[in-house]
């Protein structure tokens, strides 16, 4: 179950890949066929049902191109 969701800025994420190596689930990837506007492929979530929102992919990225949406569980569930 998704307790949150990377949300990856693509423009400043730099193709750097230190989020891939942090990523406990092992979720994110670099694109294949799309590049951003300086001609580099991005990070993606390619499972966004697995992440856990533990902030790993967003502390490490040196361009502050990942942020985590929380997700909100109503009633405790």
């Amino acid at each position: 179950m998704s307790r949150g969701r990377a949300e990856i800025d693509r423009e400043r994420c730099k193709g750097c890949t230190l989020c891939i190596g942090a990523c406990p689930e092992k979720i994110l990837a670099m694109s294949r066929d799309s590049f951003n506007r300086q001609g580099v492929p991005y990070a993606e979530c390619f499972d966004e049902s697995r992440c856990t929102a533990c902030m790993s992919c967003a502390i490490i990225c040196p361009d502050m191109a990942i942020r985590i949406i929380r997700l909100v569980t109503i009633g405790g569930e």
